[in-house]
């Protein structure tokens, strides 16, 4: 796969490829940058998401809280994480996780490949909205280092949930948007086949991004899983590392100005 770099792309390009079911799976991710993962289950409240996965590890000998979206790689297991879309559940646990983080001063570090907090009459009934805007509110007020890292679809509030934090970096073959581009043509064109063009006004892509400061920069991937993880690795490292040299008020003061900035 050429790199950023090598060859410009599409927006209609990028947004097939975040989409690809050759992108690398969350449990690859969690395997490749992490040592000693343990996994968390349950959101207190008698649920458990596995369109989530939480829990503990080590980071360059360091412990972390690692929270990831997971679409899930058999049928059944995509259909049980209806396809890495989070429900009131899953966002409750890493809000859960992440509290914990905090009073424990671990880092939390969220891997994020999502098209969207999950539609369904069930978790409207759950109360999705009022979960999502929770882990807004809550994660915004951590004193603990949060990196995020975008390396599917960021889409909507089901991605923001968990990109809300001080630091946000995208793979290459990445989104992160409103809403798909197949919804914004349906809503603004009445024509959902114009979803290419919607893709170029959106303007989704890590460039673009990148270019009006909505993220601090852009990971290369490449064919090699293990080559793309220590990619990612040395961004997380590298960036914890900054963050951990604030004192807890200016951690909190330049996360709010990141937002409000916006």
């Amino acid at each position: 796969m050429a790199s950023l770099l090598d060859r410009k792309k599409t927006a209609a390009q990028v947004v097939a490829l975040a989409r690809s079911d050759e992108k690398i799976a969350a449990s690859a991710l969690l395997k490749g940058i992490f040592t000693d993962f343990t996994e968390l289950h349950g959101d207190q409240e008698g649920a458990d998401d596995s369109a989530i996965i939480g829990g503990l590890a080590y980071l360059a000998e360091q412990p972390v809280t690692v929270i990831a979206t997971n679409k899930g790689q058999t049928t059944e297991e995509k259909m049980q994480t209806h396809f890495g879309c989070p429900e009131p559940a899953g966002y409750r646990k890493a809000l859960r996780l992440a509290k914990q983080a905090a009073k424990f001063n671990r880092p939390v570090i969220c891997l994020v490949n999502t098209a969207g907090a999950y539609p369904g009459k069930s978790a409207e009934e759950n109360g999705q909205g009022e979960a999502i805007a929770r882990n807004l509110l809550e994660l915004s007020t951590l004193p603990t280092p949060i990196i995020s890292i975008i390396y599917g679809e960021g889409g909507s509030g089901g991605a923001l949930a968990l990109a809300c934090g001080d630091r946000i970096w995208m793979l290459e073959n990445s989104t992160y948007s409103v809403l798909s581009p197949e919804g914004f043509a349906a809503i603004l064109w009445k024509d959902s086949s114009r979803a290419a063009e919607a893709a170029e006004v959106l303007q989704l892509t890590p460039e673009k991004l990148l270019q009006q400061k909505v993220i601090e920069g852009i990971i290369p991937e490449s064919h090699s899983q293990r080559r793309l993880c220590r990619a990612i690795r040395k961004v997380i490292i590298a960036e914890m590392e900054q963050l951990q040299r604030l004192k807890p008020a200016e951690l909190l003061e330049q996360r709010h100005l990141r937002f409000r900035k916006f």
